[in-house]
């Protein structure tokens, strides 16, 4: 094994990476705050807005590419805010325009603004185009395992299925679902959506899930830096729990934890 070495790699794409945890970069006081939280989250993949971050087409103002350079991190750019499969290929034509013809991006199409549940007609639409136009799409959707795994079918790199809605912080709603996702997927699944706390991160690695992606979690936390530094650590325990393979559960079964044999007994009297 070389220095550094990492033998549980996420791969997407073809590509290697060291943390399981994806961030986002929205929601944050400032840029500065969201380098912080990166820096502690240990994230190497975050994703940009590109309807609401500046990257380079605002000229004149702060960029985030200044606090998070390309050359340090996968950027992923996302249509948040896109409620059309137009309108979110569109938006990641421009984005490919505005990194040098970077081709790894996060589809979203929502249903409505309200919720910003997930309109799946549309995705699975814009999905289709976008891996025609030679994008690898990691692909925001709802957790039926149908849709997932027809989105799988088209080309996309990593299905992302939500925990619950975007920024409600409820957690993982329907773990069943996700687990059938899991079982018949052959590209990375990835919770994207609805992680309010660490527990909940590492419940959704313990399911078995390849990595998790968040934002509001962190960024509306009392203190960001110091929650993105425990979800790393969540990402990182639920994986090592999933890997090492939990005990069953048992309901009134003994099962001491020190062996029953050979124990030294009282003289009788």
């Amino acid at each position: 094994m070389k220095p550094h070495e990492n033998l549980d790699p996420l791969v997407i794409a073809g590509k290697s990476y060291n943390s399981r945890l994806l961030i986002g970069t929205g929601k944050y006081r400032d840029f500065a705050e969201t380098k912080a939280a990166v820096e502690a989250s240990g994230a190497e993949i975050v994703t940009v807005a590109i309807r609401r971050t500046n990257i380079g087409q605002n000229k004149g103002e702060p960029s985030l590419l200044d606090f998070l350079p390309p050359a340090k991190y996968t950027l992923l750019p996302n249509t948040a805010g896109c409620y059309t499969a137009d309108d979110a290929v569109r938006t990641l034509r421009l984005a490919r325009e505005l990194l040098d013809g970077h081709e790894l991006v996060k589809l979203e199409v929502l249903g409505d603004p309200k919720t910003l549940y997930p309109n799946v007609v549309d995705t699975l639409a814009a999905a289709k185009t976008l891996v025609k136009d030679g994008f690898k799409v990691m692909v925001y959707t709802s957790d039926d395992p149908i849709i997932a795994k027809q989105l799988e079918e088209i080309g996309c790199v990593a299905v992302m299925p939500l925990a619950s809605l975007i920024g409600s912080g409820m957690g993982i709603l329907n773990p069943w679902n996700l687990q059938i996702i899991i079982e018949n997927a052959k590209t990375p699944v990835i919770v994207d959506a609805g992680v309010g706390t660490a527990s909940d991160a590492a419940i959704a690695m313990e399911l078995g899930c390849d990595g998790v992606l968040m934002n509001t979690a962190v960024a509306a936390a009392k203190n960001p830096i110091l929650m993105a530094g425990a979800m790393k650590k969540a990402v990182e325990a639920g994986r090592a729990a999933f890997l090492a393979g939990r005990m069953p559960k048992k309901l009134y079964t003994a099962s001491p934890s020190s062996p029953t044999a050979g124990l030294i007994t009282p003289a009788p009297k």
